[in-house]
């Protein structure tokens, strides 16, 4: 029998990975520092369509349905519920924001995304749109059940990788932002942030409102998660005053009443070239990283594709391509 793949990490990218390895009975181990990593505070919302340009996110027919499959398939093997499918109101508090939006509702790539203009939830705002194939993954949950099926098995161990160990060497890196600011592949645009959660009785809103650079998320039992700031400059996991009083301020902006703060954590999102993640060999071993703030969102898509390419030595789209990459920001 062959020696198992080694996957170093156990966020999003390594555990889709090792569901993929698993599914095609190719022998995995897992090992894990169990740090602070983004995926375990990430909020885990897909939006369809985002940005200030109202553009679906890249791929996103593409890679929603292959992600929701493999949630779905999930729950069923671990007894338990990770997707949680929301609408998603895109709301604008400016009439240039408004007439941007409108502006695209016809485009043939936003409209399959769009159901409509609905009224505003209040007089803050000039304009709503709702936006289907939203939803939120329950990360932590997600991450939680898997990792208890992968230690019951023996495949998942508690340990810090060492780069200079010949099997670690290689190994599949999927170390999320500590890889990419150690120096895996040599550069990053990593990006600290940090959300809250709230407690607010009798909201009763169902829906992940967006707007004004914010996001607010229901999650069950008067529970929201809102977030989420942007820091380039300090790259740690700490929570910090200046961050709540951020989305504080974006949550007071998207709710519908007064909350109670309950929660605030802070990650760094594992970013390469914007939310794109980027597969491939280094060194000796290969490489999974950047899924940046849309992890659960391209985890599951491109954790198959690697397992493609490691197994049968099909090599994805260019646009997945490390090497590629590399090549073209030293062209660049």
């Amino acid at each position: 029998m062959s020696a198992p793949h080694r996957i170093i990490g156990q966020g999003l990218a390594g555990t889709c990975l090792a569901w993929s390895l698993h599914d095609r009975r190719a022998p995995f181990e897992i090992i894990d520092r169990e740090g602070h990593g983004s995926s375990r505070v990430a909020a885990g919302m897909i939006n369809p369509v985002t940005g200030k340009n109202f553009q679906p996110s890249w791929r996103i027919a593409e890679f929603l349905p292959e992600a929701v499959e493999f949630y779905r398939r999930l729950e069923e093997r671990l007894g338990a519920v990770f997707w949680h499918p929301l609408t998603v109101v895109r709301l604008a508090s400016r009439e240039a924001d408004w007439e941007k939006i409108r502006s695209k509702l016809a485009d043939p790539e936003v409209a399959p995304w769009v159901a409509g203009e609905v009224s505003p939830p209040d007089e803050r705002w000039v304009g709503a749109v709702e936006v289907k194939g939203g939803g939120r993954l329950d990360v932590r949950a997600f991450l939680d059940a898997s990792r208890a099926w992968f230690v019951e098995r023996g495949f998942y161990h508690q340990a810090e990788a060492d780069p200079a160990s010949p099997e670690d060497r290689q190994g599949i890196w999927c170390e999320g932002a500590a890889g990419l600011i150690a120096g895996r592949p040599g550069l990053h645009r990593c990006a600290k942030g940090e959300i809250l959660t709230l407690r607010a009785d009798g909201w009763e809103e169902p829906r992940i409102r967006v707007g004004d650079g914010g996001w607010l998320i229901p999650i069950g039992g008067d529970l929201y998660k809102a977030g989420a700031t942007y820091v380039w400059d300090v790259l740690d996991a700490a929570p910090t005053e200046k961050g709540r009083r951020q989305v504080e301020d974006i949550a007071h902006r998207l709710a519908p009443g007064p909350f109670e703060v309950i929660g605030h954590d802070a990650g760094v999102r594992p970013i390469l070239r914007r939310s794109q993640p980027l597969i491939g060999p280094l060194g000796e071993g290969w490489f999974f990283n950047g899924l940046g703030s849309k992890g659960s969102l391209y985890a599951p898509g491109v954790a198959r594709r690697l397992a493609e390419w490691m197994l049968d030595g099909t090599e994805p789209d260019p646009d997945l391509d490390l090497r590629q990459f590399l090549a073209s920001v030293k062209h660049s």
